[in-house]
């Protein structure tokens, strides 16, 4: 199976059982977008298989069965409460903080299972996570980058000093930033705030970048410069997105899984997803009947 490719899968009330197959080792043709060339094919960087979770007896995911590419990046959409960030946070076990949560199926990063073979602090800093609301620490601007390096194990001057103007660049805010890198973080805007956060994520060089719903607070012109640095992301990480925003999910990413009630109703190619959806809940949803 390890030349299969995927095209769309769905679930099985959408489609024959046969044609919702979890394929571990699958590789993923993309297509070009906005004017981009996607790889022609991409590994399978992170998979979900048979995933259940539970908060409590509540049902939170059912079944989850889902890839995401190596160096592309995929956009999770549907109501709110549907499971998105559910989802999102279990990529990196943030949900283990959560009293009561608990997790049956597969997460694998790199074939390995993120559960078993991987200790939490080690997923974690393989798989970053930039939150909805901008967060940065009490601090000044380049202790923020810093404080990620510091805390495993950097503590050269110069290699920080290295560390924290590449993942600035990396944000698109150095030139922004660099002569303030001394001032407090919370001085600054919320656009601004914001990319300081995603620095603060690349600076441990994880290989996935998880974004929550990461430009919902921000005005139009901060959530542009995010989005346009999410395209150029992708050239280094593998990034997956939580968005209510459907125009933004047709403009950044690859591929797209549509969710409802807790269970993935439809993923696939983007467009196709918008355009060609093979489920009446996701044509539905993506034409604004409801949401």
């Amino acid at each position: 199976m390890t030349n299969a490719t995927v095209e769309k899968t769905t679930t099985r009330a959408a489609v024959p059982a046969t044609a919702h197959t979890y394929l571990p080792q699958a590789r993923v043709r993309t297509v070009e977008r906005s004017g981009r060339q996607a790889p022609a094919d991409a590994p399978v960087k992170m998979g979900v298989r048979n995933l259940d979770l539970f908060y409590q007896d509540f049902h939170a995911l059912k079944g989850i069965n889902l890839e995401f590419p190596q160096n592309q990046v995929t956009a999770l959409i549907g109501p709110s409460g549907c499971g998105k960030s559910t989802l999102l946070k279990s990529l990196n076990r943030m949900n283990d903080l959560v009293a009561g949560c608990r997790v049956e199926g597969e997460i694998t990063l790199d074939g390995e299972d993120a559960y078993r073979s991987l200790d939490a602090n080690s997923l974690r800093r393989r798989v970053g996570m930039v939150f909805q609301q901008p967060n940065p620490f009490p601090m000044s601007v380049y202790d923020n980058v810093a404080f990620g390096p510091r805390t495993h194990g950097i503590k050269n001057r110069a290699d920080l000093d290295v560390i924290v103007e590449q993942s600035l660049r990396d944000a698109a805010i150095w030139d922004e930033l660099k002569d303030r890198l001394k001032k407090n973080a919370l001085g600054l805007s919320g656009g601004q705030q914001q990319r300081l956060c995603i620095a603060r994520a690349l600076a441990v060089r994880p290989e996935v970048l998880l974004m929550d719903e990461s430009t919902s607070a921000l005005d139009p012109i901060s959530t542009a410069k995010i989005e346009d640095l999410v395209g150029e992301l992708k050239s280094k990480y593998t990034v997956i997105m939580v968005t209510h925003n459907m125009l933004q999910a047709l403009r950044v990413s690859d591929k797209t899984a549509f969710f409802l009630l807790g269970e993935m109703v439809e993923a696939g190619d983007t467009d196709d997803i918008f355009t060609s959806p093979a489920d009446p809940r996701t044509a539905d949803y993506v034409a604004g009947r409801f949401g």
